[in-house]
């Protein structure tokens, strides 16, 4: 702890950086009955805490180390603090990232000097390369977090935090993906305060932190959302898991929706707008004086970054209300005829209806997909899933159910006619850029038939596909291997609730 608390005092950071405001939050504190602040990362040069660790890195190579170059892998923030860090010194950078980096990003990069290369269509494709050039051109490799110079560069918010705020933390709450930012926060914060709690905060599709946390070493994660892009990290770094493990109080995870709700929640107080993984600190403050029941306290959250594409911003606000919990979607059978749907509402009591869709399917009986407002005044889901089963025979809460949210809600209707059978579901994440999803359908060829085919793309990296294929009992085992071919990550869905209730 004191050889990272000499090199955080000894940082060069603010040739480049700026010392960031700690603003308070008071809708937020108003509503959690604490006194809540944020770190303003966002306020950045590059817009996001990277240019920090990036520079303090940079900026203590040799001339030797200079004059040949760095190089890096990176599709976001880390490569634009690289390529902001390399003008300001007066060294060529070179940033390998995925060819699915949005083009606001790779333009940006090379607003800044750096050199762009575009290679692979994920992060780990991306840094294969870049460790490949390294060692072609002996260029110097700049991490973007498993670095003792760019965990102290990241190191010196604390030292601000501290500065600014002379009154007690009870906790600071810390977005996490290779463990950079925690890893300097935690040394500097737990040297100097040890009461004060130092909290990070995953996204539940990238909790690589937590997954070390439980198992006492650095274990990979199998698979890694995508929505939290600044943080999708399998395996928490060497440099940063030695600080985290005896440092860190704590580690929260949080969903896409608590994650939305979050970003709306910073809107409404800043007028700003975070990228996802910026709002992680927030998101976890939630959940823990939720958990915890604490008043009173001075928590901060830090604001990490807002290089988020304006795309993205759709499918944001479609989920905060899901993740504030002021919505819940809900699915129900009930009798094809008259009087049904008054039944249904009637069901309801005073809850609004956001979304409701319906298609006859048959004689007998509907299968209704709905959007039901919920707020303290009228119960949560649990108290509304229990009055509408007093009066509706069979209702489903999907509110939890990713593949409902992202796709069925957009498809209901379209269940599959009778001469569709042997069919099998799958959930894809294509890259986003051109040729995509002919790759897919090249792969498939004619050997079985696409029944089913959705669509629908967040501003991201990555679309989202769903996909029917009818597949005889005798290749079931097939499938498995086909895809593994084809590269693309996947999900199988055919046994979900809300395909068989909507689509099967």
């Amino acid at each position: 702890m004191q050889r990272y608390i000499k090199k955080i005092l000894e940082a060069r950071v603010y040739d480049i950086a700026v010392e960031t405001p700690m603003e308070e939050a008071r809708g937020l504190s108003e509503r959690l009955a604490n006194r809540v602040l944020l770190k303003r990362e966002d306020e950045q040069p590059v817009f996001s805490f990277k240019i920090r660790g990036a520079y303090n890195k940079m900026s203590q190579l040799n001339e030797e180390e200079k004059a040949r170059g760095v190089i890096t892998a990176s599709a976001g923030n880390h490569a634009q603090g690289v390529a902001a860090s390399a003008r300001h010194l007066g060294i060529k950078a070179t940033i390998v990232m995925p060819k699915t980096t949005p083009d606001v990003k790779v333009s940006n990069v090379r607003r800044l000097g750096g050199r762009a290369v575009l290679h692979g269509d994920t992060f780990d494709e991306a840094r294969a390369h870049s460790e490949k050039l390294m060692a072609e051109k002996g260029l110097v490799y700049i991490h973007p977090y498993d670095d003792p110079d760019v965990i102290a560069g990241q190191g010196t918010i604390a030292m601000e935090i501290l500065r600014q705020e002379s009154g007690p933390i009870d906790a600071i709450f810390v977005p996490v993906g290779g463990g950079g930012l925690i890893a300097g926060i935690a040394s500097y914060v737990k040297y100097l305060r040890p009461e004060t709690k130092v909290i990070g905060v995953e996204s539940n599709e990238s909790a690589c932190l937590a997954l070390a946390m439980e198992k006492g070493f650095r274990d990979k994660l199998d698979q890694v959302g995508i929505f939290a892009d600044g943080v999708a990290v399998a395996q928490i770094g060497e440099y940063t898991w030695e600080v985290a493990k005896d440092y860190v109080d704590e580690v929260i995870t949080v969903s896409t929706d608590e994650i939305c709700a979050a970003i709306k929640d910073i809107f409404d107080d800043t007028r700003s707008v975070c990228e996802p993984a910026g709002a992680l600190g927030v998101a976890g403050m939630k959940k823990y004086v939720a958990r915890e029941q604490v008043s009173g306290q001075t928590l901060i959250a830090i604001d990490s970054g807002a290089n988020v594409n304006f795309d993205r911003l759709r499918h944001i606000a479609e989920r905060s209300e899901l993740g504030e919990q002021r919505e819940a979607i809900i699915a129900a059978r009930i009798p094809e005829r008259p009087g049904s749907f008054k039944k249904f509402c009637a069901a309801l009591g005073k809850r609004n209806i956001t979304e409701f869709n319906y298609r006859y399917a048959n004689d007998q009986q509907a299968i209704v997909f709905a959007g039901v407002q919920i707020l303290p005044n009228n119960g949560g889901r649990e108290e509304l899933m229990a009055e509408m089963g007093e009066h509706i025979e069979d209702v489903v809460d999907l509110t939890d159910n990713e593949t409902a949210k992202l796709h069925v809600r957009y498809m209901v209707g379209g269940h599959a006619p009778a001469n569709v059978d042997n069919e099998v579901v799958y959930r894809f994440e294509f890259p986003e850029r051109p040729g995509a999803l002919m790759k897919f359908l090249n792969k498939l060829g004619g050997r079985w038939n696409i029944s089913m085919f959705h669509y629908r793309n967040h501003g991201a990296a990555y679309g989202r596909v769903l996909v029917g294929l009818q597949v005889p009992g005798d290749e079931h085992d097939q499938v498995g291997q086909f895809l593994e071919e084809i590269g693309y990550t996947y999900f199988e869905e055919t046994d979900n609730t809300a395909y068989k209730l909507f689509l099967g």
